[in-house]
């Protein structure tokens, strides 16, 4: 039956490229981009096309126009979809296409498509229902993303504000970057069945974006503690309620990770402890908002969130001997490339030894594309 829905699935795939090929060509159209999407998020579970990914990245990062075409692709396919496979796939291509560094898609509002209320059509729900469930998760993360992030660009343009105006700012955008990070920890699967490659390379996607947005809202909490002294009882309480929800997520970030663990995601086997917010930070500011006087040297709250950003965002390099595959950790975002194509994925780092059985052994290192921050490009954990 699988070996069925499989040959479906590649008949429908290729019939979709032909008629990409054949149809009118207009302003809205191309059809090299069109083939690269649905070969991208097509119908195999079993394989990732990680070079058309890369086409559609490159497409994006060369011609900003090619965003019109992209978005009435892929919107076109994603809405007229009912298998799960090709909708995680469409939403890890776009997951991939947020993190080009293109102004252009930086400034998207929202998801071109709607997956809210997805449910997969080609099997009974019992043994679906999973898949329905972290595609319309996923989702949600992605259509929040795209709202915040092009919010954020906003405010980085505008440099005239008022100091106390801008810490108020600063604490209503670190409450967004909470509440993105709660959407990213509902992100998981939930079924025995789940546990197969496609799906793990999508988690791995989620716990690299729980590093960035966690080291952002840790990196923001720190500045805003520095400030904390010369702030009102509301901005302070504000604060407060950031760092209580800070102590909370943390609990939360450490539940996820073992779930991960014990699940068998590749990203979260050998993670650091998750650092927490200590207690007595928490009681400091809450004497501050009620008016007691406490000396500000023996608060040092920049000192802690030092050691909390110290946390490395995980990454996968696999190292290929003689047939066999072995993984490890790094820390870097790249974009690579082997035997002169690039792939796509969501790991960080990759370094491929390949043995010559002439001439003895041969190293390949990629080197580092792009920069380890927030809108750093996605690359391949998987072969």
């Amino acid at each position: 039956m699988k070996l069925w829905k499989r040959a479906v699935g590649a008949v429908k795939d290729k019939n979709s490229i032909v008629v990409v090929y054949i149809s009118r060509r207009n302003s809205f159209r191309n059809p090299e981009l069109e083939a690269a999407i649905i070969k991208a998020t097509s119908h195999d579970e079993l394989h990732i096309d990680k070079r058309s990914a890369q086409v559609v990245f490159s497409w994006i990062r060369a011609s900003p126009v090619s965003l019109g075409p992209l978005i009435w692709a892929l919107s076109r396919r994603m809405e007229k979809t009912r298998s799960w496979v090709v909708a995680i796939k469409g939403l890890m291509l776009m997951h991939g296409i947020f993190h080009c560094k293109a102004p252009v898609v930086q400034m998207m509002q929202r998801l071109p498509f709607d997956l809210s209320t997805f449910s997969d059509g080609h099997s009974k729900p019992s043994k679906t229902w999973g898949f329905n469930s972290i595609i319309r998760e996923y989702f949600a993360f992605l259509d929040q993303r795209a709202a915040i992030f092009l919010e954020q660009d906003n405010q980085n343009n505008n440099n005239k504000v008022e100091e106390r105006l801008l810490l108020v700012q600063q604490l209503l955008k670190l409450e967004k970057w909470q509440s993105l990070l709660d959407l990213l920890l509902q992100i998981r699967p939930r079924a025995e069945n789940m546990k197969v490659r496609l799906i793990m390379e999508a988690m791995d996607c989620v716990i690299i974006e729980i590093y960035d947005v966690y080291g952002i809202i840790c990196n923001e909490i720190a500045k805003i503690l520095l400030k904390i002294y010369s702030v009102s009882k509301h901005e302070a309480a504000m604060a407060l309620r950031v760092l209580q929800k800070a102590m909370k997520q943390s609990e939360e970030l450490s539940l996820f990770f073992e779930f991960c663990k014990e699940y068998g995601v590749l990203n979260a086997t050998e993670l650091p402890t998750v650092t927490r917010i200590p207690e007595e930070d928490v009681e400091e500011l809450e004497r501050i908002m009620n008016g007691v006087s406490v000396p500000e040297k023996t608060i040092n709250y920049k000192e802690g969130f030092e050691e909390m950003n110290q946390m490395e965002m995980t990454a996968v390099v696999e190292e290929y001997t003689r047939g066999t595959l072995r993984t490890i950790i790094t820390d870097k975002w790249v974009v690579f490339e082997e035997n002169d194509e690039q792939q796509y994925g969501f790991s960080n780092e990759t370094k491929i030894v390949a043995e010559d059985d002439a001439d003895g052994s041969t190293e390949k290192k990629s080197q580092p594309q792009v920069g380890g921050e927030t809108g750093s490009q996605p690359t391949a954990i998987n072969n």
